[in-house]
């Protein structure tokens, strides 16, 4: 059985993270779209082929997502994203106080946990 454990999954949904980040990498393609303004649809049409989202929908392993809803590096819009568009048996676990470290150490024991409760022994 094939299990995953995505944690605040990054690179996914670009056209709303670039207009939600302000850090890194994002805020680079904003840069980078501020002075090439003819190559937006390009840009993100590009973004497409590595764009998280496109591979979720692919994606058939049970999986435990974590979102941190103050995540400045990767917007919960973006986490979510990714999460309504798997398409396997999915969980996640909201962290409301949280940037983008998620749960910590809360967290590995909820992945550790998650674990042990599908995988039979």
């Amino acid at each position: 059985m094939a299990l995953a454990l995505p944690d605040v999954p990054f690179l996914c949904h670009y056209k709303v993270a670039i207009e939600k980040a302000d850090r890194d990498p994002y805020q680079e393609i904003t840069r980078y779209l501020h002075t090439h303004r003819d190559q937006v649809a390009t840009v993100l049409s590009n973004l497409d082929y590595f764009d998280g989202i496109n591979f979720s929908a692919r994606a058939k392993a049970k999986a435990l997502f974590s979102v941190g809803l103050m995540d400045d590096i990767c917007p919960a819009r973006t986490v979510y994203a990714a999460y309504n568009n798997y398409a396997g048996e999915k969980d996640i676990v909201v962290y409301p106080y949280n940037n983008h470290e998620g749960g910590e150490s809360f967290h590995t024991v909820e992945k550790l946990n998650f674990v042990t409760n599908a995988w039979p022994l």
